[in-house]
């Protein structure tokens, strides 16, 4: 199919498997382009501990101008131990960015496709389709540090214009989901949580066709092992939106399946898998890059791309259903081999759409 429409991404492969993965996945949506008349113009850049080795700053200026001109941006992976306890560190650079975009709404999805691959009992976790969007630039992470070796303090702060705009983000997936958002907080001991609670309740008279719900985000965390059937949109602040969609990432199986989008007003969004860099796999070709093509999936729908990353989606599912599964799933397929195994499937679907 010829390419009629064009767009922009700048990749950050990062650290550990961050190259194996993402590589695959910038395949896998040529292949998809192909398939569906469009085409990307990719451009890499150092981001992480390699820019930090090559560059000093782990988010190196000619890097963040690169993101900000860009149509999307498609993260691997950062971190490892060989730059913990530096000056500056990979999760520095990840902080900045987001905050430099304006990315303050993280969308973690995970749904189980099939329950047999969940460690929950598969009456617990069939059905189970969840989406938790985390406030991502205020809370813990971005408040003022005291350091010391006898004591320290973290300040966790939010503002009302903070949690209006991330929480008409939940209400208005709830609608094109199944119309329901869990908001989750602390309010029976933190005053930040008590702020969130009124001002989602206040924010949610916006929607009367989203029914809302509160909950302690202890007891989410166990129902979310208990009864993750119960979910459909969780709202929630930086760290426990963090804790709790790293607990849920399991449920399919793997936390290699899934895939994350964070979103701003305007401007690029930023595109990634929810695993971790792997350092200690790095380079061995064992990662799955599942869930570095789920976030290109997630790409492509931001772009309007949505028939593509629907393409993706069926080509991951189908090649697991196929017994082609990395490590992590419990076969042997190395990552190279799921991401061809994708791309064979994409190429046979344009065939018979053809």
């Amino acid at each position: 199919m010829t390419s009629d429409r064009a767009y922009t991404v700048a990749v950050l492969p990062g650290d550990g498997i961050g190259p194996e993965v993402t590589r695959e996945a910038v395949a896998a949506v040529d292949a998809a382009g192909a398939a569906h008349g469009f085409h990307v113009r990719w451009s890499t850049h150092d981001f992480g501990g390699v820019a930090i080795d090559r560059h000093g700053p782990p988010l190196p200026d000619a890097t963040l101008a690169a993101c900000r001109a860009a149509d999307a941006v498609l993260l691997g992976a950062v971190g490892g131990p060989r730059w913990v306890g530096g000056a500056e560190t990979p999760e520095t650079g990840l902080l900045a960015i987001r905050k430099a975009l304006g990315l303050f709404a993280n969308l973690r999805p995970a749904r189980v496709d099939d329950p047999a691959l969940s460690p929950l009992k598969a009456g617990i976790a069939a059905g189970a389709d969840v989406l938790v969007v985390r406030e991502l630039t205020g809370g813990l992470y971005f408040g003022d540090k005291v350091e010391g070796d006898e004591e320290a303090s973290d300040l966790c702060r939010y503002s009302r214009g903070e949690v209006e705009r991330i929480a008409h983000v939940a209400f208005k997936a709830a609608r094109d989901r199944r119309g329901r958002v869990t908001s989750v907080d602390k309010a029976n001991v933190l005053a930040t949580s008590r702020l969130w609670r009124r001002v989602v309740t206040a924010v949610a008279a916006d929607y009367p066709d989203v029914a809302l719900d509160h909950m302690y985000v202890d007891a989410a965390a166990m129902a979310l092992v208990t009864g993750p059937t119960r979910f459909d949109v969780i709202l929630t602040e930086n760290l426990f939106g963090d804790i709790l969609s790293d607990a849920l990432s399991v449920l399919p199986g793997s936390i290699g399946l899934l895939g994350s989008a964070s979103l701003g007003d305007g401007g690029p969004g930023m595109f990634e898998p929810i695993h971790g860099s792997a350092p200690d796999i790095a380079g061995e070709d064992r990662a799955s890059p599942a869930g570095a093509i789920e976030a290109a999936a997630m790409m492509l729908d931001q772009l309007g791309e949505t028939r593509a990353a629907g393409a993706l989606r069926q080509a991951v599912a189908e090649a697991i259903a196929g017994g082609v599964r990395t490590p992590d799933l419990g076969g042997t397929a190395r990552c190279s081999a799921f991401g061809a195994a994708v791309r064979g499937r994409i190429d046979a679907a344009a065939r018979v759409a053809a």
